[in-house]
Order: C-alpha cells, then structure tokens, then sequence
C-alpha cells in the first residue's frame, strides 16, 4: 500500500511532492508536468502575477524561479512580466531537480476502502485500456483549475467546433480569418481578445459589467516607509485587504463559512494586468453591461442574443465563442472521486467547495485538496500559484499526523520565503 498518492502534477502537486520527498515520504505523483501552462496558454501570454509571487516550493527554498532564471542567463525584475512558457520551463525544471519522478498518466478514480485508505486507479492512455489499480493510505487532490471551468448555460448546448473555454488553447493561429467573441471581463478574456487582434482575427468582447477594471503599474518594491505602510506589497497585490488575504490563510480559516464563502466569490474580481491595456484598447471591440441570454447555431455560425441591464436585446452573429468566465469549485466536477464520498464530505456553507481542517484535509480521514478547491476554505491566494508555498508543508504534516509518522503540532511555520525584499515586515500574525 502506498503511503501517499498525489493527483496532479502542476505548482501545488509539485511543491508538495517535494516537501514529502524531503520528509522522507515516498509520494507517488500523477499527471503531465505543468499541464496548465503548457496546454491551456497559448504563445504570447505573459504571467500576471510578479516573479517573485510565482516560486514553487521546496523546502530548502533552493529552486525557486530566479534560480531557475539564473540557470538560463535570465535577470527577473519586479514590474517586468514572463512569459508563461518560460514559467512552464520553471515547472519543468522544478519537477527534474526538487521532487519525485512524475508518473505521466491519468488517476480516473479514487475510491475510499471500508478499512481506511483509498482504491486508486491509473489509465496508462493507450490504446489497450491497461492500466493499474492499487491501495493508498493517503490521497492528495492537486488537479488545478480545468476540471472546474465554467461555461455560461445559454453555451452549453453549442456544438464544440463552435465554443470552448479559453484554457481550450494552447494555439490560437486556427481563428486567424474568422471572427470571435469572447465572453468575460479578466485577464483570460482581454489577453486572449488581444492576442486574437493581434493576428488578424476579428474579436469583440461582451461582458456583463459596466467597466473593465485594470491593475495599476507596481510601484517600486523599495519606497518610502509611509508609502509601504499605506499599501504593502504582497503576491496578490498591494494593499491591506490583499496582504491579509496573502500572510494570514489560516485566520481566513478561522472565519464563519458564511464568511467565507461571500469573500470567496467576491475577493480580487475580474481585472486585467496593467501590461496589457495599452494592446487591447486600440484593437478590441467592446460591449460592456451585456450578457448571453441565447445561443444558436446559424448557417455554419453562432447567432448570440445579448441582453443588456437595461433589458434591451442585441444579436450577434460570429464564428465561434471563448467562454473566459472563470472557475468554480464543485465536487461534482470531480468524476475521478467516488460519488458518493463526494456526496458525503462536508462543504463550506452552501457552496459546493470541500472544507477542510488546517492541514487541508477534509471530513474524509485521508483525503486532501489544494488549489482552487481550498480557496473557499483559506481564502483567494489558493486560487494562484503564491498559494502553493502555504499549502506545501501543511499538507505533508497533515498526511504525516494521518500515517502517525509525524508530530501532532500543526502549526504552520513562517513565510518569509514567499516575499521579497522591500515587502511587509514579518508579523505574528503569520504564525496563523
């Protein structure tokens, strides 16, 4: 039987599969490396977050990304964006040099086992259906965002030749000629609507808010004192609320589930990087304060009927459709884990999210989420790679305390390792 079983191999699989390496564990990890990254974004995209807001974790803080920069002759700067296959390379380097072989095949179930543990079974892909079936102590959900994309209703019944979601592309050179929309106010949908103007598509994009909300230029990581206290750097942005929601996961923890859930849904909204407005204005069409109330397939092509707030009704009619409209943790998205263990295991509040104790595990002894399914539980930085240093250790102690291997003090250590210089002083709240 094995001791750990971890599900997925991006940022949150990776760093965690390093910290039980190094805790002496022998994790066994499943999927392709980076996949996000290498599969969902298409050329041309740049990471939005800072460099110093992207490492993945290892427990001696030796592989982070300027390392890896280092490696290539590559300076990173704050205020400077990288692409995003250069943050892919990082995964990859990461993966080879700070954490256990990756086993490049698909979990498609796991289920739980009446004496405790977990039946998990791996598809090999091939041809013949082979594939393996084994016993697990312990089971770590590190599956990233795609099982969770949401589609607006009135686009699910299109035919997929004619909508898809935007972490779909890996290329997008099959539009150039055609015309596009695409649905939704963030950074997916206005970097995905530049890059299609860019090469010579025709886009527009429809969004239900009234204005298109754009982060500001980073000030300098070093400034004046009364600067920095007004607005501290943090990996999610500056500012106080975005530093509690960056430093201090477990008091989010602490909070009502109520709570909660509303600051889930409502925390760091829709917004594109400061970057990427200067491209996109001059050369994207825009139709704010609409929404999709119908869609159709019309002569080869999609007929939208946009509604506007005021009640008004629009048609339109294009060649395909890109829903950017985000992620939304359901375990019902979760097909590889045993329904009625899905069915069982306590949510938070009426939200369709797992909760989880401190260490990420949930109501089912054994079994641990991360990433996007515990943001509802520790608040909006498990949404985006920053969250992965948090999460790392915590999981790995949490697996530990449930083999009996570990100590049963669970507090979570300092994180002076995810900020750069300049940024907020260390403070006892991040004992928490």
């Amino acid at each position: 039987m094995q001791d750990l079983v971890v599900v997925g191999a991006g940022p949150y699989g990776l760093s965690i599969a390093s910290h039980a390496a190094a805790a002496g564990l022998q994790p066994r990890v499943f999927g392709r490396p980076m996949a996000a990254w290498r599969d969902g974004m298409p050329p041309g995209m740049l990471l939005k977050s800072e460099p110093w807001a992207s490492n993945l974790s290892d427990p001696k803080r030796a592989f982070g990304l300027a390392a890896y920069a280092t490696t290539k002759g590559v300076q990173v700067r704050h205020g400077v964006p990288l692409p995003v296959g250069f943050f892919a390379s990082y995964g990859l380097w990461f993966a080879a040099n700070a954490a256990p072989p990756v086993e490049e095949r698909t979990v498609t179930a796991v289920r739980p086992r009446a004496g405790g543990g977990f039946e998990v079974t791996v598809d090999d892909g091939d041809a013949a259906g082979d594939g393996e079936t084994f016993l697990a102590r312990t089971v770590v959900l590190a599956v990233g965002v795609r099982p969770f994309a949401d589609v607006p209703g009135p686009l699910r019944a299109l035919p997929p030749e004619r909508v898809s979601h935007s972490v779909d592309h890996a290329d997008l050179t099959r539009f150039r000629g055609m015309d596009v929309t695409v649905v939704g106010a963030g950074q997916a949908a206005l970097e995905t609507a530049t890059l299609l103007a860019e090469q010579g598509t025709s886009v527009r994009v429809v969004a239900r808010s009234h204005d298109l909300n754009w982060n500001t230029l980073p000030p300098p990581l070093r400034r004046p004192f009364g600067e920095a206290a007004r607005a501290p750097h943090t990996g999610l942005g500056c500012g106080w609320r975005n530093w509690l929601y960056a430093r201090t996961p477990g008091l989010f923890h602490r909070l009502p589930t109520s709570t909660r859930a509303r600051v889930f849904t409502s925390a760091l909204g829709p917004a594109g990087a400061w970057w990427l407005r200067e491209r996109f204005e001059p050369a994207v069409e825009v139709r704010l304060g609409e929404s999709v109330a119908a869609a159709a397939p019309a002569g080869g092509r999609v007929r939208l009927d946009l509604v506007s707030t005021r009640g008004s009704v629009d048609s339109v009619t294009t060649d395909h459709v890109i829903a950017a409209t985000g992620f939304t943790p359901r375990l019902d998205r979760l097909g590889l884990l045993d329904e009625r263990l899905r069915r069982r295991l306590r949510t938070v509040g009426a939200s369709a999210a797992p909760d989880t104790d401190t260490v990420f595990e949930t109501s089912h002894p054994g079994l641990f989420v991360t990433g996007l399914l515990s943001a509802p539980s520790f608040g909006p930085s498990m949404r985006f790679v920053f969250g992965a240093t948090y999460t790392a250790g915590r999981v790995v102690r949490g697996v530990r305390r449930r083999l009996g291997t570990g100590p049963r003090d669970t507090r979570p250590g300092e994180l002076r390792e995810i900020l750069p210089a300049g940024a907020a002083p260390a403070n006892w709240l991040e004992r928490f």
